[in-house]
């Protein structure tokens, strides 16, 4: 029990020290943790169309999956660090 107690209190101190420019530097990291899969999924996919023609857009596709990777990305750090408790 004491180890409990003492595990809590020290998270609640590493909490306290949190400031206002911790806040914007988890919306940068999220936000490039998401931009920057998009972004490639979306140049790879360009890049594809136009070796490649087909009927499909793969420049869509990659973005789509680059979105996804980027927000679960985001997601697991946000719960590793902390973010949502």
């Amino acid at each position: 029990m004491v180890l409990g107690k003492e595990r809590r209190r020290l998270i609640a101190k590493r909490e306290e020290n949190r400031g206002w420019l911790s806040w914007v530097g988890y919306f940068g990291v999220v936000g490039w943790s998401v931009a920057l899969p998009t972004a490639g999924g979306t140049l790879l996919g360009w890049w594809i169309d136009g070796r490649w023609p087909s009927d499909r857009s793969w420049a869509l596709m990659l973005m789509a999956a680059g979105l996804v990777i980027g927000c679960v990305v985001a997601w697991r750090w946000l719960h590793q660090e902390g973010g949502f408790r």
